[in-house]
């Protein structure tokens, strides 16, 4: 069974991932898949139904999780997004969220399955060869979490959070549709051990 290495790390030092990259990265394929499977099994009328965040539909979450795969497949995608959202002001997730969803809004759910069909593979080749010196630097803009401003490592965002980031909006989805999500404990259960141990 594979474990996840437990963080030690100085005070106000960065934090970093806690899974070995093998590991994280067959979740981050399988959470891609498992988004894909999801998408391809809603209703027409399940892609307006509300979600628990706030102001988005099912549509809306998924041009979300869209956006954030084809900007782990371009680092020049990348760039694009954090710069325009940056000159739509606001705090700097919420920017780029909603920078996402406006650009995304465009496509129906057929052209949302097919662009993520072809992008998910391309974002888990780029988040897999992060190279070492780009995973070890901090990110540029500190995230707030439960109220406090966290230091991040790129390696930390592209091994962790992004495959966070989808399993949660499955999840959201799941819960808005009413339709019982695929989990399994070699899989799902291995991303909630890696949040219980960072938690704790």
């Amino acid at each position: 069974m594979t474990t996840a290495r437990s963080e030690t790390r100085a005070p106000n030092s960065p934090r970093r991932p806690a899974l070995d990259r093998p590991t994280a990265m067959a979740l981050a394929e399988t959470e891609y898949h498992r988004f894909l499977t999801q998408l391809c099994n809603l209703s027409t009328d399940d892609w307006s139904r509300p979600t628990d965040c706030p102001d988005w539909d099912v549509r809306a979450m998924a041009s979300h999780v869209l956006a954030m795969a084809e900007a782990s497949a371009s680092v020049r995608e990348a760039l694009r997004q954090n710069r325009a959202a940056r000159r739509r002001g606001g705090v700097g997730v919420d920017a780029l969220t909603a920078l996402q969803v406006a650009e995304h809004r465009h496509l129906n759910p057929a052209q949302l399955i097919e662009r993520f069909a072809g992008t998910a593979p391309k974002a888990a080749w780029g988040r897999r060869h992060t190279p070492w010196f780009l995973r070890r630097r901090p990110i540029p803009d500190k995230p707030v979490v439960g109220g406090h401003a966290e230091s991040w490592t790129v390696g930390y965002l592209v091994d962790t959070i992004l495959t966070r980031d989808t399993w949660m909006h499955r999840i959201d989805i799941a819960r808005a549709t009413g339709r019982a999500p695929h989990i399994t404990p070699e899989r799902d259960g291995r991303l909630v051990a890696d949040i219980v141990a960072e938690w704790a």
